[in-house]
Order: structure tokens, then sequence, then C-alpha cells
């Protein structure tokens, strides 16, 4: 029998899932106020993840179950991804930029303005096999002084961007948005999915996933509507090596095939932000929700980087 925390709403998703497991409360009542950018470290057994109003960066150590604090400040922080060697790819909030953490500690500054003027707020982040790194940049970091500073844009809308850490060059890739926040590739990098959260700040603005065709210089083509969020809003997703996407809303996880069916939810009793996976198998999928940081083991596998 399945864990009331799971609803399967087509018979794919009953695949995914399985009887014996429940979702694991890894850390809570530490004082977290919103729980972002997971990001798993399988080399050394440890989730880092951003606690964005609170400028830290936590760290929850598989071995023993330890919570500690990585990072404070971390610039206000939001979504961290690795590089393909390894390193923590992460976006500032406070300091609106992409920055890389160096394997001796030292912070490098990916990018941090476009056209000579400075970035929004960078919000979630995924790097390419080529190792280009694409990021999305809604205004939420300075909008007000609780996830940030408090600034007016310099940017004449909130894009999409692909850097190439080879030749240096920042790229504008999608400039159609209203508040791009979640991003990630299709198992086989073919396909780009963006969440648009619009809606946040714009009445019956868009509250959805787009999707669009990678094409091999770098560039983007088509940008269709993928799924619409049935309860809240989506923010951050990764998906499975099925190419499955398990994305964040309002009342937990929601799963959705590559087709674009909304397939089955895992409830979550307060309003989740993101996810990722990791664990030995890459089979545990990790929870950000709001004051906590959860997990639960799925019979999937996700796709990401080391």
């Amino acid at each position: 029998m399945l864990d009331p925390c799971f609803e399967v709403l087509d018979k794919r998703f009953a695949g995914y899932v399985m009887g014996n497991v429940h979702i694991d409360v890894l850390a809570s009542d530490i004082g977290l106020r919103w729980s972002e950018g997971p990001v798993w470290f399988g080399d050394g057994r440890y989730l880092l993840w951003s606690d964005i109003p609170n400028n830290r960066i936590m760290r929850w150590d598989e071995t023993d179950g330890s919570v500690s604090v990585y990072r404070n400040p971390s610039n206000y922080t939001n979504g961290h991804t690795r590089d393909r060697q390894g390193r923590l790819v992460s976006c500032e909030h406070g300091g609106r930029r992409v920055s890389r953490t160096e394997y001796d500690g030292r912070v490098t500054v990916l990018a941090d303005s476009y056209n000579g003027k400075r970035l929004n707020s960078p919000n979630d982040v995924v790097v390419k096999s080529d190792d280009t790194v694409w990021f999305t940049d809604p205004s939420y970091g300075i909008l007000s002084e609780y996830e940030g500073h408090q600034s007016e844009p310099e940017q004449d809308g909130c894009h999409v961007y692909r850097f190439d850490p080879k030749s240096g060059t920042l790229q504008a890739i999608a400039t159609d948005f209203d508040k791009p926040n979640g991003i990630a590739f299709s198992p086989d990098e073919t396909l780009l999915y963006v969440a648009d959260t619009g809606a946040t700040h714009t009445p019956n603005g868009p509250k959805h996933i787009r999707r669009f065709q990678v094409r091999d210089d770098g560039t983007l083509a088509g940008g269709e509507v993928f799924a619409d969020c049935t309860f809240g809003l989506f923010d951050g997703f990764r998906l499975d090596h099925h190419g499955n996407i398990w994305t964040s809303a309002g009342d937990g996880v929601h799963c959705y095939a590559p087709d674009g069916a909304l397939i089955g939810k895992i409830k979550v009793p307060e309003v989740v932000a993101n996810v990722c996976f990791g664990g030995v198998k890459k089979n545990r999928l990790f929870i950000c929700a709001t004051t906590s940081l959860r997990s639960v083991y799925l019979n999937t596998r996700g796709v990401q980087t080391p």
C-alpha cells in the first residue's frame, strides 16, 4: 500500500513510487526561512542548499545525518548546481551574479553583467555537458531586502542566459519571459525546460514551464508552454533518466511525463521551492520545503552532474 503522500494520477506514476517508502524529514526546527537550491555532492555524500533570507548555505551529511552551516554569509545564494569538474556553481541574489567555488574555496565570478549593466538577481542554474552555464535572471532578489538588496533593475527585462567559460561570453538566449525561474535540460540535452513564475507579481501572469529545442550552436527554438501549474507555482525542478520532470509546487512535488501529462504528486505540508536527485544511486529526491529539508526514495534515477 502506498504512503498517503503519493497521489497517483496516471498509471505511469505507479512505476516510480514504492509502497514501503515515506518522506523523511532531514532538517526542520532550525530556523530555516526559505529553503532553496539543493545540490548533491556524491563524492562527499552530502547535500548543500540555500536558506536565502538567513543569508546562508546549509549542509546535510548523509553519513551521520548531521546539519551544519556551510557558508555564512552566502551573498543570499539561491539556486546551485555542479559543473562537469565537480565545482559548486551558485546564483547569488546579493552579488547579482553567478559564481563558482574553486577546489581551494576561492570564489570566481562567472557572470555579473550583460551589455555593461548589472544582472537582476540570478535564480537557478544548470551546466551543459559542453561546460556552458545556463541560468535564469528574474528580479526577485532586488525587489526587497528580504532575499537580497533592494535595487532598481538595470536590464531591460528578465532573461535566460548562456555563459561560455571558454570564451567568457554571455548571451541572452530567451528574452520573452516575465520571471524566468527553474531551469533544466532533458537527459539528452536536446530540450531545455524553463519555468516562468510571473504570476507572483503580475495578475493572471504566467505560472508554467516552457520547452525549447536546443540547437547545436547553443541557440533555442520553440518555447511552447509544456505544462501549467495546477496548484500554486512551479519553481525549481529536475528530470529523471526517463525524461520525467519532478517539479516544486504549492502542495508538494508534481511529476510530469515527457508528453506534458501530470501523472502524480508527492504531497508535502509546506510549499516546495526546489528539488534535486542524489544519494548513492541517485534515486533519492531531496525536497526543499520552506522551513525544512526532506527526501523520498523513488524507483527512478536523476539526471545531474557529478
